[in-house]
């Protein structure tokens, strides 16, 4: 049998919980109402940099500090704390536990927080059990003692390998997560080691070792370089006029909401609409999960970088609800989720009709999630990497325009059926392209040749 292993601290929290507990201990009525001198500084560098010995030190000498504290009120703080830690939990953490679940592996909190104080967070995760410092007591007191191990560094490693033991689970066949340096040697002992938002020092241990490395405050595969994700180091270099392929203008940026979900909906031109948004995003200032084609993820390299900036393969006609779910968990977490209703670029004269048609995915996401859908029309893209070219252009006498405007949230999007939802947002994105995009004309051959791959209309 199996197990995974969960640290707290930074790994299942964003941040650490002392901040959390001492303010439960303080409404019960166990700890000081004035905070120790620096405390607040020490967990504040705690929460960014993770632990060190002279945090861990500091646990050592509280629990000497709770003699005479009542057990019952020191079990109430734990209760009163829930609320506090469950806000703190990482987005993609229930998405991680409901996998090993799945697999039917028991789930095990494996922190140095006293025990009597995390069991209601463990309970409300769906943990089996906890492996923690259990402090001493003695007629319904703490005795400012632990009874066992001081679950930390090797500690923590021991006291898992007891707990293994007594429960029938080999180490070597289970997971452990951790985001801690000093949780090395679990790491090591368990047969899947997993750096969770891994401090510096275990990010280079993890490197090294092969261990996998995951950041459960983003999408599974997405990557980070310590606390920013690559998107956020890209942005400088997304600037619409450092591109050689078009003048690139931006309107309405303002109706992207600084924070919070968003659902953004763009027509599809052009191979080059991607790069578009790309930089309309950049101009927000805020990471974007695109919506892409399975083709785009199996790409050798492109692939692999779409993975990395958060990206959610979708794979047409399989009937999987995978790429809704995890856009919807997304969405959750208080992301922004871009996509382009049509599926793909229309060909031949589909291509030149007044009317936009769109598949149901973003009415889904609207009544799943709640978030605003922000329409975006694109145009002119298609003169810099029309479907009939394998590259994007570089004209040499001026570059083309490329327009991407911005309309407020659609306006009863998730009230009502997905076809009347899903045409009230292709209105929306047409109502901000050019009269020429709702004028019915015929297309001349040419134009019609640029809309198929081969550059060539079907003979048929």
């Amino acid at each position: 049998m199996a197990a995974a292993f969960f640290d707290l601290d930074r790994t299942l929290l964003d941040g650490g919980s002392g901040q959390a507990f001492g303010r439960a201990l303080r409404e019960v009525g166990l700890a000081p109402e004035r905070e120790v001198p620096l405390l607040r500084q020490l967990l504040g560098v705690f929460d960014i940099v993770g632990e060190s010995r002279a945090t861990i030190a500091l646990v050592r000498q509280g629990i000497r500090l709770t003699k005479g504290w009542s057990l019952d009120r020191f079990d109430e703080a734990g209760r009163l704390a829930l609320d506090e830690l469950v806000a703190q939990v990482h987005p993609f953490v229930p998405e991680l536990l409901e996998g090993h679940r799945a697999a039917g592996h028991r789930l095990v909190m494996a922190t140095t927080s006293p025990a009597q104080l995390v069991r209601p967070l463990a309970e409300h995760l769906g943990m089996d059990d906890v492996v923690a410092t259990t402090y001493a007591m003695r007629d319904g007191e703490l005795t400012g003692g632990i009874d066992g191990e001081f679950v930390w560094g090797r500690g923590k490693l021991k006291a898992v390998r007891h707990w293994c033991r007594s429960n029938g689970i080999d180490l070597g066949a289970s997971w452990a997560y951790s985001d801690s340096w000093f949780d090395a040697p679990l790491l090591d002992a368990a047969g899947h080691a997993v750096a969770a938002n891994p401090d510096p020092r275990l990010a280079v241990l993890a490197r090294l070792r092969g261990w996998d490395v995951r950041h459960l405050d983003k999408p599974p595969g997405m990557a980070k370089v310590g606390p920013f994700e690559i998107q956020d180091l890209l942005r400088p270099l997304l600037r619409g006029d450092l591109q050689p392929f078009a003048d690139i203008e931006v309107n309405g940026l303002d109706n992207i909401p600084s924070e919070g979900p968003a659902i953004v909906a763009a027509n599809h031109r052009s191979y080059f609409d991607i790069t578009v948004m790309a930089i309309v995003m950049a101009k927000a200032g805020r990471p974007v999960r695109f919506l892409g084609k399975a083709e785009i993820f199996d790409m050798p390299v492109v692939g692999e970088i779409a993975s990395a900036l958060g990206g959610i393969r979708v794979d047409r006609g399989s009937g999987s609800t995978g790429p809704l779910d995890a856009a919807l968990r997304s969405l959750a977490a208080g992301e922004v989720v871009g996509l382009m209703p049509q599926g793909t670029i229309p060909r031949g004269p589909e291509f030149f009709e007044p009317e936009l048609t769109g598949r149901p995915g973003v009415a889904r996401l609207a009544k799943g999630s709640g978030a605003p859908v922000i329409p975006v029309g694109l145009w002119g893209t298609e003169l810099v990497w029309p479907r009939s070219a394998k590259a994007p252009r570089v004209s040499l006498t001026g570059r083309p325009t490329v327009t991407a405007a911005l309309g407020p949230a659609v306006t009863g999007v998730g009230w009502g059926d997905e076809a009347s939802d899903t045409r009230l947002v292709m209105d929306a994105i047409l109502d901000l392209l050019p009269d020429e995009a709702r004028e019915r004309r015929a297309p001349t051959d040419d134009e019609l040749a640029l809309t198929y791959p081969s550059g060539k209309p079907p003979t048929s």
